[in-house]
């Protein structure tokens, strides 16, 4: 259909008309058109790489077009940086948070704009106490006066998004806002969202998980490859429809999950409990399995992991690995009795930004490839071909910075990394999140491989669908607590969210 199709017949709040932005040989965005308007909430999606990150930063004022054209009540609009789009009432909630960590959160909310006393001091009571009504806005309870530092995910996304709506903005861009967020802060984010268009703000939203983009959104627009592909009402259009756009191709399935034999036990954990965060957690992985670890966020899922894999400590219990106890509080002891732990930000946790794929591919086995105290590009670089062609990551070159990868493509690389050193289990936490639905077809489609090849997988995450299509059980927690288990034949979405809301049956 045409760019301007849908039934909105107010003019547009902001348009982009062939937009054109490339780096370098890469031409990133090509004729890209967009249009946002008043009281609509518009989706955005694409696989990684299709070029909405670009087009966002250009909304953001961070990068400038080379061509094309932006107005904004029908006037041309320049954006020279930042300021010049939070003027224009533009404000971006990016999908990684950018806190400064040392601060506190209501100064992280209102850097370079504090409110001030006499001889310009800063009036801290004043700006505590006007953070605390963005976030009651919000309907989330954070003290501003913490240090950012020690935040979840999810709490750093709710401050991204206070501070989003502090400038009370005509167009907000969301870039996958919900990714590390519950079912219940998704649904203060949208009656926030919903509010704003109520208001007469245009709302731009980003998301792979496509019962979001039609529960929001009245329209949707489809890029692939740095094109514009499509514009149309969501009422028009099926989940089918919008990934055969999205990728060229129809993805024969989401969740290729391989029967699989299932082997000896592998990872067993005994009455593992730290104080005021988890309690008597027990469970076991066998070979040849994919066991999911779910339930809402804040439940102590990536808390049990972190403590199996060494990171954190627990006060009881004890984790075997194929039988032999593995030592407490080291990770080191952990990856050499086969356990790997994918974490679930990748940014901070799983990648080095600034080194090459094929250095962050081998982190983890470079003594393994060292001759004699010395490391030879070589023997780094074969190591690290294989595992991205088999993960099929996608980069011009191997010694590109990680940090130029789509998100989905830097997801492989920390696969990778940790495959390389063949593990006995993998721990992997929120495998999907922000990644396009390709690339999650892939990544499903190597756990269950690597199940059939008799590894097994503890899988941590909080999509529901992804748990049904890929679990072979189902292990709910609740407040600290494993709660329920359900057999592949069991689980269904009424079971699982019975159990992780503290309403199912003891495990």
């Amino acid at each position: 259909m045409s760019p301007d199709a849908g039934t909105i017949t107010s003019p547009p709040l902001l348009v982009l008309d062939d937009i054109a932005k490339s780096f370098g040989a890469v031409a990133a965005l090509r004729g890209v058109h967009l249009e946002l308007h008043p009281g609509e909430a518009h989706a955005l999606v694409g696989e990684n790489g299709a070029g909405k990150s670009t087009l966002v930063k250009i909304l953001a004022g961070a990068h400038a077009p080379d061509s094309g054209r932006i107005t904004l009540d029908g006037e041309p609009l320049l954006l020279r940086g930042p300021a010049d789009a939070r003027a224009a009432g533009i404000a971006v909630i990016y999908q990684e948070p950018t806190l400064f960590p040392d601060l506190t959160v209501a100064e992280n909310i209102f850097m370079g704009r504090q409110p001030l006393r006499s001889l310009r001091r800063v009036d801290i009571r004043e700006m505590n106490r006007a953070a605390e009504q963005l976030f009651a806005r919000l309907g989330v309870r954070i003290d501003p006066a913490r240090p950012a530092r020690g935040l979840s995910i999810a709490d750093q996304q709710l401050v991204e998004i206070a501070k989003a709506i502090s400038f009370d903005a005509r167009v907000l861009v969301m870039d996958e806002p919900t990714a590390a967020l519950s079912g219940v802060e998704v649904e203060r984010l949208f009656g926030v969202a919903r509010s704003l268009c109520a208001r007469g703000a245009a709302v731009l939203f980003i998301s792979h998980r496509f019962d979001e983009v039609f529960d929001l959104c009245q329209r949707l627009t489809v890029l692939r490859d740095g094109a514009w592909v499509s514009s149309d009402p969501t009422a028009d259009l099926t989940v089918g429809e919008v990934v055969r756009r999205m990728v060229g191709r129809d993805v024969d399935s989401l969740f290729p999950k391989q029967d699989t034999v299932r082997r000896d036990t592998l990872l067993e954990v005994r009455g593992l409990s730290r104080a005021g965060v988890f309690s008597d957690v027990s469970f076991h992985v066998r070979g040849g399995e994919i066991v999911a670890l779910a339930g809402l966020v804040g439940a102590g899922r990536s808390e049990v992991a972190r403590a199996i894999f060494g990171i954190d400590p627990y006060d009881t219990g004890e984790v075997r690995v194929a039988g032999r106890v593995l030592p407490a509080g080291s990770a080191a002891k952990a990856i050499g009795a086969g356990l790997a732990l994918v974490p679930e930000d990748r940014r901070q946790q799983g990648l080095v930004m600034e080194l090459s794929v094929e250095r962050n591919a081998t982190l983890v086995r470079r003594g393994a490839l060292a001759r004699l105290g010395l490391l030879f590009g070589g023997a780094e670089r074969a190591e690290a071909r294989q595992w991205t062609r088999r993960l099929r990551v996608k980069t011009s070159r191997l010694t590109a910075a990680v940090g130029t990868l789509s998100g989905g493509n830097q997801q492989k690389v920390v696969l990778a990394k940790w495959l390389a050193t063949r593990p006995r289990v993998l721990i992997v936490d929120e495998p999907t999140r922000g990644i396009d639905v390709g690339t999650k077809s892939e990544v499903h489609r190597l756990l269950s491989e690597l199940a059939g090849e008799g590894m097994g997988i503890l899988m941590i995450s909080s999509e529901l669908p992804e748990v049904l299509g890929m679990a072979d059980r189902v292990l709910v927690m609740h407040e600290g607590r494993l709660v329920r288990e359900l057999s592949r034949d069991e689980a269904d979405e009424t079971s699982v969210m019975f159990a992780a809301t503290g309403q199912g049956a003891t495990a």
